[in-house]
């Protein structure tokens, strides 16, 4: 723990400006969305694409091996995993403009902005830890060792749990919010690289990316009760490594990145089938529901270019470019 907090002593919080006070957390809302804001980690760009035109409109230089991405609530600001700079950077997103650096802990991968607004959930893959920043005073609030190389990691939509992914050691830790102690490290899978609660907050599903399968945990027992496997048409087992999970508005489809089988699974939530599979770019990582729910955005890290994927008609209808390994993606204005 003494290492941890020194590492992150080292990041400095740089010209704090009044939008951290103002405590951004995950835009809520994307039904209005006119923009995509995609991470690109190779090139160190995020590429803007207006969702209208279906087109990239700009490429803004950001820190280093960009991955985790998202707008905050009130979708003011921008805020991007800088994973080699050891730093969380708050940006304009009308401009791409530097507004404040947040510390972050070393190698942040995912983060997740608590429901209350208060907090910013980092996951350390360097660290073997999740970090929670203060954003109203922007500086570190506490620390949880977890397992080895910590990647996903997701709060319960009761603000009860935070849930933190161990790929190393093949775990889940559930983190109890009001005690800030891992009260449970399920196990998992190989490699679990994300975690996705349901709507409802009853079901956590978690991507297993060498075993190939996406895992459903009961949240109420903690405990894993279903394995969904997937067998994309012509494509071998061992290049099926699930990744990016989201849920549509309605709770009732799950969109699930299978990374280096080039194609999205869409699966019946209630039934835990897969309803198809939609062939887009090359190693798919991380995705977005568009605004309506019928639509996703596909980040494909190695075709550097976007999969626009209608859900009910299971295709590609647009191909969008973008930088060099896009990697996450996030709605905004």
């Amino acid at each position: 723990m003494e290492r941890c907090l020194n590492r992150i002593a080292l990041v400095a919080c740089a010209a704090l400006s009044p939008l951290v006070c103002a405590a951004p957390a995950l835009a809520g809302d994307q039904s209005a969305a006119t923009r995509a804001y995609v991470s690109n980690e190779r090139s160190s760009t995020v590429t803007v694409v207006d969702l209208a035109s279906g087109k990239a409109v700009a490429n803004w230089p950001v820190g280093h091996r960009p991955r985790g991405i998202a707008l905050t609530r009130d979708g003011k600001y921008l805020l991007v995993c800088a994973s080699a700079d050891n730093a969380v950077e708050v940006r304009d997103p009308q401009t791409g403009a530097l507004v404040s650096v947040l510390p972050s802990g070393a190698d942040p991968e995912q983060f997740f902005a608590s429901h209350d607004g208060r907090l910013l959930f980092i996951a350390n893959e360097d660290d073997g830890a999740a970090t929670a920043v203060d954003l109203a005073k922007g500086r570190l609030a506490w620390q949880v060792p977890v397992g080895e190389e910590p990647e996903g990691i997701a709060e319960s939509p009761d603000g009860k749990w935070l849930l933190v992914t161990s790929e190393e050691d093949a775990t889940v830790a559930w983190i109890d919010l009001a005690t800030r102690e891992v009260i449970e490290e399920m196990e998992t899978q190989t490699r679990p690289r994300h975690v996705e609660f349901t709507p409802d907050g009853a079901h956590v599903w978690v991507a297993a990316e060498m075993a190939g399968v996406v895992q459903i945990a009961d949240v109420a027992s903690r405990s894993v009760i279903a394995t969904i496997d997937f067998a994309p048409p012509g494509v071998p087992a061992y290049k099926v490594m699930p990744c990016g999970i989201r849920f549509t508005p309605d709770g009732r489809t799950a969109v699930v990145a299978l990374g280096r089988a080039n194609a999205v699974a869409v699966v019946d939530v209630a039934s835990r089938r897969v309803r198809g599979y939609i062939a887009v770019g090359e190693r798919p990582w991380h995705l977005a529901i568009l605004p309506g729910g019928k639509r996703a955005l596909v980040a494909n890290g190695g075709s550097d270019d976007l999969s626009v994927v209608d859900l009910e008609a299971l295709a590609v209808t647009a191909t969008i470019p973008a930088g060099e390994g896009p990697w996450g993606v996030a709605l905004g204005h």
